[in-house]
C-alpha cells in the first residue's frame, strides 16, 4: 500500500501543486503587479468585471488570487460591490482553462517540454549575466526581450511538472481500484451524488486547490477507475471548496468585502445544488463533445461555471446592490 499508492500519489500531488504554483508565481510576477490597476480601470460594469475576471484568472492560473485581490480592493473602497461581484463571476470561468488543458491528455509531451523549458531558462540566465542593459540600444532591446522569454520558460516548466504529476497519480489507478475504501466510496457515490460533492468540498478546503482535486478525478476517470458522473460530482464539490480561502480573506474586512465573499459562497453552493441532480445529463452533454473521460469532466466544469455565472450576472445590475459600500 505504501509503495504502490501512498508514495506515488504523494509524489504526483507534490509535482502537480509545484507546477501550479510555479506557473502562478511566474505569471503573477509578470502581469500581477499591474492587475489591480486593470481591475480598477476596466470593470466599470458587472459585465466588464466578468470579462476581466475571466481573462485575469486564465492568465494568472489562479481564481483565488484574483478573488482575494478583488475583495481587498472593495475593502479599500476602490471598487463597488456590483463591479467586484462581476469579477468573481468571471474567475469561476477563467479557472476552467487549467482543467481544459489537463483534459487534452498531453502527458506524453511533459518530458520534452520540461527539458526545453529548462534549456531556455538556462540560456536566458546566461544572457542575463552579460548585463545587456549597459550596452548599445540593440543590446538593451535584447536584454528586455530576455525577461518574457524567461517567464515563458518558467511557465512551460511548471506546466510540464503539472503534467508529470497527473501522470504519476494516474499510474496508481489500478492499485486504488483494488482498495476496499475506494470501492465502498464508489458504491455510495454511484447511488448518491452527495458523496462526490462532499469529497470535492472537503479535499479542496483542505488543500486549497480545486484544480488539484479535479485533476485527480480526471486522472482516475481517464484510467477507467472512476465513472465520469462521480468525477463531475467531485467537480461541483470542488467549486464549493474553493470559497474557503475567499471567506478567510474577508475576515476583519469591510461589510462590502464580507458580502462579496459570502456572495461567492452563495453562487457556488447554489450552482452545485442546481446541477447536482443533473450530473448524468451534464456528463452526456460533455460526452457529445469528446470521447475522453478526462476531457468530459473538464468540459462539464466549463459548462457548469459558464451557465452559473451567466445566470447570476443579471443580479449584479439590481439597483439595491448599489447601497453596499466599503466601510
Amino acid at each position: 500500500m505504501l509503495f504502490t499508492i501512498a508514495l506515488p500519489m504523494l509524489g504526483g500531488f507534490v509535482l502537480f501543486l509545484s507546477g501550479m504554483r510555479t506557473m502562478e508565481l511566474a505569471l503573477h510576477r509578470s502581469v500581477g503587479r499591474n492587475l489591480h490597476r486593470l481591475l480598477e480601470r476596466f470593470t466599470s460594469t458587472p459585465l466588464h468585471g466578468l470579462l476581466v475576471g475571466t481573462a485575469a484568472s486564465a492568465v494568472l492560473q489562479s481564481s483565488t488570487a484574483v478573488t482575494v485581490m478583488a475583495i481587498g480592493m472593495v475593502n479599500a473602497g476602490l471598487l463597488t460591490f456590483p463591479r467586484t461581484l462581476g469579477i468573481v463571476l468571471g474567475t469561476n470561468i477563467g479557472t476552467c482553462l487549467t482543467t481544459e488543458l489537463i483534459g487534452l491528455n498531453l502527458s506524453r509531451f511533459a518530458p520534452p517540454l520540461l527539458a526545453c523549458s529548462l534549456a531556455l531558462w538556462l540560456l536566458t540566465a546566461l544572457f542575463g549575466e552579460m548585463e545587456f542593459g549597459r550596452g548599445s540600444a540593440a543590446m538593451r532591446r535584447i536584454g528586455r526581450a530576455i525577461v518574457p522569454l524567461r517567464t515563458g520558460a518558467v511557465v512551460a516548466g511548471g506546466f510540464a511538472l503539472l503534467l508529470v504529476g497527473i501522470a504519476m497519480m494516474q499510474s496508481i489507478a489500478p492499485a486504488i481500484q483494488s482498495t476496499p475504501f475506494f470501492g465502498a466510496f464508489l458504491r455510495h457515490a454511484e447511488t448518491s451524488v452527495l458523496w462526490g460533492l462532499a469529497a470535492g468540498v472537503v479535499l479542496t478546503a483542505v488543500i486549497h486547490s480545486g484544480a488539484a482535486v479535479i485533476g485527480i478525478a480526471m486522472g482516475l476517470a481517464e484510467s477507467g477507475v472512476m465513472p465520469v458522473e462521480v468525477g463531475i460530482a467531485i467537480v461541483l464539490g470542488a467549486n464549493v471548496g474553493t470559497c474557503v480561502t475567499a471567506v478567510i480573506a474577508a475576515i476583519g474586512g469591510t461589510p462590502s468585502g464580507r458580502f462579496v465573499a459570502w456572495s461567492h459562497v452563495l453562487l457556488n453552493v447554489g450552482g452545485a445544488a442546481l446541477f447536482a441532480p443533473f450530473t448524468a445529463q451534464l456528463g452526456q452533454a460533455a460526452a457529445w463533445m469528446t470521447a475522453s473521460p478526462a476531457a468530459q469532466i473538464a468540459h462539464a466544469q466549463t459548462i457548469f461555471n459558464i451557465v452559473c455565472s451567466l445566470l447570476a450576472l443579471p443580479v449584479c445590475y439590481h439597483p439595491r446592490l448599489r447601497r453596499f459600500r466599503a466601510g
